[in-house]
């Protein structure tokens, strides 16, 4: 199959086109960088020529409430006008659990945005909620310092490492379209503050971590299990204390 990996240079898709690549497939990385530019519609018809599947695993340059959501709904309405056009038989695109219980998240609020454009294309389709990787446990204890103390949100947390999101994205590419969602999600579920200082013990990060229920992430209010699957998800095989020990080798 052609296979069209939308942000193909990034975390995931990189690793999404190598895994298909492998298996035989014709995976190509779509990105600014390689001519394809799905804000503008630059290179679109042409990369999407004879493909059977588009995966959209890109990431908007700015996280500002505004700029963010325009750019998941341009490029989701682009994308799938596009993909009409070719012929395109399955769009697979990944997206956040708890993107839609979260509103005051404007990066959340764009998902939802993005996962409607995707719905009403009628291009069969298959969304992947993800929770938050490993890859950026230390970026959200930055954004929750606050004079040197590390502040967290009361809520579950169950991140997953990058390469399994791109291990269970390929697996996905080549099953049928569900129109729906498939929520994907780590194998340990532990409080967010207790998984966050888990990772900065393992750095060597001395700062203090607390749970704080006024804490925001990223702006939106975190309850129990706001960044959590609801109901059934595909796990990753990675466990974070595993992560961690591969992250300390380096």
């Amino acid at each position: 199959m052609k296979i069209v990996v939308i942000g193909g240079s990034g975390l995931i898709g990189s690793r999404v086109v190598t895994l298909l690549n492998e298996k035989g497939h014709e995976a190509i990385a779509a990105s600014p960088r390689t001519g394809v530019n799905t804000i503008t519609g630059e290179g679109l018809t042409d990369v999407l020529t004879d493909a059977d599947v588009v995966v959209d695993v890109a990431n908007a340059p700015s996280w500002e409430p505004q700029a963010v959501l325009d750019f998941f709904r341009t490029s989701a309405r682009n994308l799938g006008k596009a993909e009409v056009a070719a012929g395109v038989r399955h769009h697979v695109a990944l997206s956040i659990v708890g993107c839609d219980r979260m509103p005051e998240n404007g990066y959340f609020v764009a998902k939802v945005a993005q996962e409607a454009a995707i719905e009403a294309s009628g291009v069969p389709y298959t969304t992947v909620r993800a929770t938050q990787f490993m890859e950026f446990i230390g970026g959200i204890a930055d954004f929750g310092t606050v004079d040197g103390t590390v502040r967290i949100g009361d809520g579950l947390f169950q991140p997953i490492a990058a390469e399994d999101v791109a291990a269970i994205v390929a697996q996905i590419v080549l099953e049928a379209p569900l129109n729906g969602t498939v929520e994907i999600a780590g194998p340990d579920r532990a409080p967010f503050a207790q998984i966050v200082a888990r990772y900065l013990k393992s750095v060597g990060d001395a700062r203090p971590v607390v749970t704080d229920r006024d804490a925001r992430y990223y702006g939106g209010h975190v309850e129990e299990k706001s960044l959590v699957p609801l109901g059934n998800a595909r796990l990753g095989g990675i466990s974070l204390e595993a992560w961690l020990a591969q992250a300390r080798k380096g």
